[in-house]
């Protein structure tokens, strides 16, 4: 263990050195994040949303291991399977059932937004479990975030939006919530494991839930595998997941929280875009005016942080 440690601190140290390196790879990383978007909403034009998942995170997590296998990192201790597992559920089986449901329904660029409201969700559950404080500003930045939740769905009930599509909203809010208690408790139990170990074997746990969802909920479904459909596993599922989530816990290592959460901001504005330049989509008034509050609360939530002394 003490030996992937020191592999994981040597990457570590050469990105430290070039700060230019690191920013240039947040901003990549957003963009494809950005991008995936379209094409997991594409995707659904082929397979069912579990049944892409499947595709997607199994290519993903074999290209993780092969990694660990190559790097000759061996498999975790017993005693983290456990806590392996629980994150593998909450981060990759929970998160993204029910983001690629929700896109049946919900357009991209707007489910991208409400995903990302992550970091919310996030604050008020490290003020519980790892004894961040609510500072007045981040108060604030929480109300602000929830009314532009709020303004998103309020909006398309007021407009007489379908059921259906209000299901999808919730259930991709659902997601955020999912994810950020997994980000807490990959900081509670995880954070001392390498983290391409810890990346690789949380998504193998995380697969393997999205598997038995699909064959209970979509075997026998149609199902298309065509040159677009495999461009769309791939893309997902080597750069999208397993580099880009791998190299980002990395980022983590390096850059402070509060920097980490306001760059994740970049991934809803790429995922409107390339929503917009690639699907067509229009930007209503709700989704402008929602998106907007969202991205400001997270800004007042963490900014003013940077004013206090670091423990």
């Amino acid at each position: 263990m003490e030996k992937l440690v020191n592999k994981d601190k040597t990457f570590l140290s050469l990105l430290t050195k070039h700060k230019w390196a690191v920013w240039l790879t947040i901003l990549l990383i957003t963009i494809i994040w950005g991008y995936a978007w379209v094409l997991m909403k594409l995707s659904l034009n082929y397979m069912g949303p579990f049944t892409f998942s499947a595709f997607r995170f199994a290519v993903g997590s074999l290209t993780l291991l092969l990694i660990v296998w190559i790097s000759k990192m061996g498999v975790p201790p017993r005693a983290m399977w456990k806590h392996l597992i629980i994150l593998g559920v909450l981060q990759t089986s929970v998160v993204f059932l029910l983001v690629m449901y929700g896109l049946r329904f919900v357009d991209a660029g707007k489910s991208s937004v409400l995903l990302y409201s992550m970091p919310l969700w996030s604050s008020l559950f490290a003020a519980k479990y790892l004894g961040e404080k609510i500072t007045p500003a981040k108060l604030t930045g929480l109300l602000i975030g929830m009314l532009g939740l709020l303004t998103i769905l309020g909006w398309d009930i007021w407009i007489g939006q379908n059921v259906n599509v209000i299901i999808g909203e919730s259930l991709i809010i659902l997601a955020a919530i999912s994810w950020g208690i997994a980000n807490v408790y990959y900081r509670l139990k995880l954070q001392d494991m390498p983290k391409l170990q810890s990346s690789a074997y949380q998504m193998l746990f995380g697969t393997i839930g999205i598997i038995v969802a699909t064959l209970f909920i979509e075997w026998g479904q149609p199902l298309s595998l065509h040159v677009n459909s495999i461009y769309y596993i791939l893309f997902t599922g080597v750069f999208a997941s397993a580099l880009c989530f791998t190299v980002w816990f990395y980022i983590l290592s390096i850059i402070d929280m509060v920097t980490a959460t306001l760059a994740t901001l970049l991934v809803p504005i790429f995922g409107l875009l390339f929503s917009r330049l690639i699907l067509g989509e229009t930007f209503t008034l709700g989704i402008t005016m929602g998106s907007t509050l969202i991205i400001i609360g997270i800004i007042v939530a963490q900014v003013k942080k940077r004013n206090s002394p670091r423990r």
